[in-house]
């Protein structure tokens, strides 16, 4: 059945009512209180002038002012605009600009950078369709600014929402060029969340600590409205830290912990894993263009999951396929499992991954030429993934198709390099990108992060590939790098790596 956010919070207050929705530090919100909380913030939405449509900018850090936030915001039908903290103040501006936001919630003081300031001194003041601006410090204060605004008066906003409204605008993380806005509606939204619920087993039960920002749509859709949906307690976190998430799942007892790769690689490495009781842990996903096997073996060996799912996705369509609980080992270990419900996925005679289905979005904000480009004559979006599937529909994910490159003729793609390097012992990352070359056209480079005490040679990391690996794959050259850039998502920015400036950014090369 189709709903709007607001009716998927007041159903969850009324069957979770005195369960925890948020666990923030010290803070407990009950269901029923979020529900009260997120009814405070739309009304002074509503006081500000914010209506239907009108669009509400969000930097901010994971936090109960967040959540709390972005569904008043969708409680109104105002579109949410998730903005990265980790932007410089000509990207925020940049997003407040051409989103024309009319509200803006923002952090104080976060990672030594007061946002607001960081706006206003970029653009010399506050972009001009700005009516309101909430900042976090004074977030006790935003039940006042919406006093005057009378339940009925707040119900009706509400009730003229409808489920194919807009919900949200989540830009693509520009790894390779100026971000596009993915517009989704609370359908999609919806959708999307409990898909992804339902095939990790997400419970009432379950304590769900969300590392992911939700500025991503992990944190935000397969974070705060999957738990949400489904009634579990949410734990959210700013930043990661091994030692606090130990004595976080400890105290705690978190059930559920999904991540990119290298939070569970930490986990993994820390030589104090054994000092604290993980056994609370029962569930995790993790998806990424690479994923070493070796990884997804030692999540289930050693931290003792008894559910690691792969899963694909993006923001245009946020989960495509899952595995199932009951895969066979190496399904999980090795694919992004099979279509979710109401998605059809398929592979184009180039090796894209083309995705169709009612939870895909059907255009980015105000690009019509970007949306053109994205979509075929058929309906089918063009992910940009290089993939393949076998008998039974399992998706493996190839690489990103702009990250493929070409040696001597033959097509390579970095992700089946990786997959071998990451076997090498003392290895704790890689990454393959392809550099030109004035013979072959292209060879691969990987850059390798070395485990902690473990020295690596260029030599040795070559012969461990050429023992694995057809000659056209195997990097002809390596380089030893502390980490891998990444963005504030996890991704690592092969862009970076190959010494190609930043469009977003305006630099030249």
């Amino acid at each position: 059945m189709s709903r709007t956010i607001a009716t998927a919070l007041r159903g969850a207050a009324e069957s979770f009512a005195d369960r925890t929705a948020i666990a923030d530090g010290d803070l407990r919100i009950s269901y029923e209180e979020l529900h009260h909380r997120v009814r405070a913030v739309a009304k002074a939405l509503l006081a500000e002038g914010i209506r239907r449509g009108d669009r509400v900018a969000v930097c901010a850090p994971n936090g109960h002012e967040w959540i709390e936030a972005a569904l008043g915001a969708a409680y109104i039908g105002a579109v949410l605009v998730p903005v990265n903290t980790r932007y410089t103040g000509p990207e925020i501006v940049d997003l407040l600009v051409r989103t024309r936001a009319r509200a803006f919630v923002v952090a104080g003081p976060f990672l030594g950078v007061d946002r607001l300031d960081l706006v206003i001194s970029t653009a010399g003041s506050l972009p001009a369709d700005i009516a309101a601006v909430f900042r976090l410090p004074d977030w006790p204060a935003v039940p006042a600014r919406g006093a005057h605004v009378t339940d009925p008066e707040l119900d009706g906003a509400a009730a003229a929402v409808t489920p194919d409204d807009p919900s949200d605008i989540f830009f693509t993380s520009g790894t390779s060029g100026r971000s596009k806005g993915a517009m989704s509606t609370h359908t999609q939204t919806l959708a999307n969340a409990a898909n992804w619920s339902e095939l990790v087993g997400v419970g009432a039960a379950d304590r769900y600590l969300i590392l992911s920002p939700f500025f991503h749509i992990f944190g935000y859709k397969a974070g705060v409205l999957a738990a949400l949906q489904f009634g579990a307690a949410i734990y959210p976190e700013q930043t990661f830290d091994v030692i606090r998430a130990f004595e976080l799942i400890q105290r705690e007892r978190i059930s559920i912990l999904p991540g990119v790769p290298t939070v569970h690689q930490m986990m993994l490495d820390h030589p104090d894993r054994a000092s604290y009781d993980l056994s609370s842990l029962r569930a995790a996903t993790t998806g990424a263009a690479t994923i070493p096997v070796v990884l997804i073996e030692r999540m289930r060996d050693e931290l003792r999951y008894d559910r690691v799912l792969t899963a694909y996705g993006l923001s245009e369509a946020p989960v495509v396929t899952m595995c199932r609980a009951d895969d066979a080992p190496e399904v999980i270990a090795t694919t992004s499992g099979r279509a979710v419900r109401d998605m059809e996925v398929r592979i184009a005679e180039d090796g894209e991954i083309l995705v169709r289905g009612p939870n895909v979005i059907t255009e980015y904000f105000e690009d019509p030429e970007a949306t053109a480009k994205a979509f075929d004559a058929d309906g089918w979006f063009r992910t940009g993934d290089a993939g393949s599937m076998d008998e039974a529909g399992n998706l493996r994910i190839t690489d990103r198709i702009k990250d493929m490159f070409t040696n001597g003729g033959f097509n390579v793609y970095p992700a089946e390099i990786e997959q071998v390097i990451a076997r090498i012992p003392g290895v704790s990352e890689s990454a393959v990108v392809g550099v030109p070359d004035p013979r072959l056209g292209e060879v691969g480079k990987a850059f390798v992060v070395p485990a902690t005490g473990h020295d690596l040679t260029e030599d040795a990391v070559i012969a461990h590939c050429r023992e694995f690996l057809a000659n056209f794959k195997v990097p002809r050259s390596v380089e030893f790098v502390s980490e891998l850039p990444r963005n504030a998502t996890g991704k690592v920015l092969k862009r970076v790596l190959r010494g190609e400036p930043d469009p977003a950014a305006g630099e030249k090369p």
